[in-house]
């Protein structure tokens, strides 16, 4: 089992007395266990002092103390590995939130002390690199294989952000709640409001990004009653569907199937990690406007529900949810069209349409967007898992139009016009602006084609002079622009 240590880091290890009981902890050892490739790596010494393990550090690369409070050194080995090592503590709740402990360190904790402080099994588990051997105190590699997330000890209440953690944990590694577990959470979601943005904004990340079955996360959040932090998940929970649409069930039904269904999806999984993050983010907000749209009437003879708008509806709701966990401007402002435009296929499809479609989706594109559609059409089971033929359309048309990754690009810019003599100023945006419209609706699909626009505009910055440059222009054919 010890081929996933780092060679640099064993002779750290092993070549130090001062280190002889110096394990391997954490996320490390869970992940070699399931066989996946860990960049990152914790280690906590017994037996030592915090000082004396600086001391034994000191020689063997960069330190930083950032985490000396806690009694932990984040060391960066000259070929870069990091590896964040640590003295066992004892931590007593004396407040609210994240900062109320006292932490005192004790070199004469026992391995199995310090493991009970953990917050899961599947993280308790240390390995020993000098006899090759897995120090599991509490179940953690059975808890694994059968895929059950179990706290580790009563020291999990002290801190209502595991609950959140367990949320992600499920996600991205297959695992259920055990029943003891779930009815330790309840209670803690009570204290919710102490937990920094920060904090929360880094689990749902890394359940936007790195999940495997969303829909577990999604799933504990209801069992564990947290969900009501999150009104706008929970009222999916009480917002029905019309069945011949969506046989599967309940908004919130049919958005665990989506989220699920995404993670699936080879574009999904070969995004860059930002990308994958907007897009389950915006795959789990697409129907936030759902709640406050639906209704019963009567169609084509008998009662249908409806959900009319709710795609605009849920921009505010979906952009609220995502301010208040704490993500980041930049991935909002990509989620936000996408939950806008996550129906327009069903619009009616043309050059024209698809143009501005890409336009609206700034800083977003309809690549990125088709991906959400598949999900949403996926995730409606029995139904087929089959793909549209007004996504297969709306795909044909952006690649034709060369528009699949961003919208077009004006054909006529500012520096033509100074170039022609127009002095630089609030007329010439008003003309571009202008000009950047007629070309969404497809009647500028060249630079000879702009210069015809302009001059069929009249407008009276055009002096006769212009006017000569703009008629030998066209009558030289010169088009240089795009064909979109």
């Amino acid at each position: 089992m010890s081929g996933f240590i780092p060679d640099e880091l064993t002779a750290i290890l092993k070549g130090n007395p001062a280190l002889g009981r110096a394990y391997l902890v954490g996320g490390c050892v869970r992940d070699q266990l399931l066989g996946r490739r860990s960049t990152d790596f914790d280690v906590e010494v017994f037996g030592i002092s915090f000082d004396a393990l600086e001391a034994a550090l000191a020689s063997r690369g960069r330190i930083d103390r950032v985490g000396r409070s806690f009694g932990v050194l984040k060391l960066r080995t000259p070929s870069g590995v990091n590896v964040d090592f640590s003295v066992p503590r004892r931590d007593s709740k004396t407040g609210p939130g994240h900062k109320g402990f006292v932490v005192t360190f004790d070199p004469g904790i026992t391995p199995k002390e310090a493991a009970a402080r953990r917050d899961f099994t599947i993280n308790a588990m240390m390995f020993d690199p000098r006899s090759d051997q897995l120090l599991d105190f509490f179940g953690g590699e059975d808890d694994l294989r059968r895929g059950v997330l179990r706290h580790t000890s009563d020291a999990f209440g002290e801190d209502p952000l595991r609950v959140l953690r367990g949320m992600q944990f499920a996600a991205r590694f297959r695992l259920t709640a055990s029943a003891e577990t779930v009815a330790l959470c309840r209670p803690m979601a009570a204290r919710y409001s102490e937990l920094a943005v920060e904090r929360v904004r880094e689990e749902w990340l890394k359940w936007a990004g790195e999940s495997e079955v969303p829909s577990l996360g999604l799933r504990f959040l209801e069992q564990t009653h947290w969900i009501s932090q999150f009104p706008e998940l929970d009222a999916l929970r009480s917002t029905s569907q019309d069945p011949e649409w969506h046989p599967e069930g309940d908004v919130f039904v049919h958005t665990c199937h989506c989220c699920d269904a995404l993670v699936e999806l080879e574009e999904w999984r070969a995004a860059d990690s930002e990308t994958r993050i907007v897009l389950l983010l915006a795959v789990l907000a697409h129907d936030f406007g759902k709640p406050a749209t639906t209704r019963r009437e009567a169609k084509e003879g008998r009662e249908r529900i409806v959900s009319p708008g709710h795609d605009e509806a849920g921009v505010p709701i979906a952009e609220q949810f995502l301010e208040r966990i704490g993500v980041p401007r930049a991935i909002i402002n990509r989620v936000l069209p996408l939950v806008r435009c996550h129906m327009a296929d069903l619009q009616g499809l043309t050059e024209r349409s698809v143009r501005r479609l890409s336009r609206r989706l700034e800083p977003e594109n309809i690549r990125d967007l088709s991906v959400l559609m598949t999900a949403d059409r996926f995730g409606r089971p029995p139904r087929p898992r089959v793909i549209p033929e007004s996504i297969v359309r709306l795909c044909q048309l952006a690649a034709e139009l060369k528009i699949q990754s961003n919208a077009p690009g004006p054909i006529l810019n500012g520096r033509e016009l100074v170039a022609l003599g127009m002095p630089p100023g609030p007329r010439i945006g008003r003309l571009l602006t202008a000009a950047y419209e007629a070309q969404l609706d497809g009647q500028i699909q060249t630079i000879n084609d702009a210069w015809q626009w302009l001059l069929s505009k009249g407008d009276p910055a055009i002096t006769d002079e212009m006017r000569r440059a703009l008629e030998r222009r066209i009558a030289h054919g010169e088009e240089p622009g795009d064909a979109t």
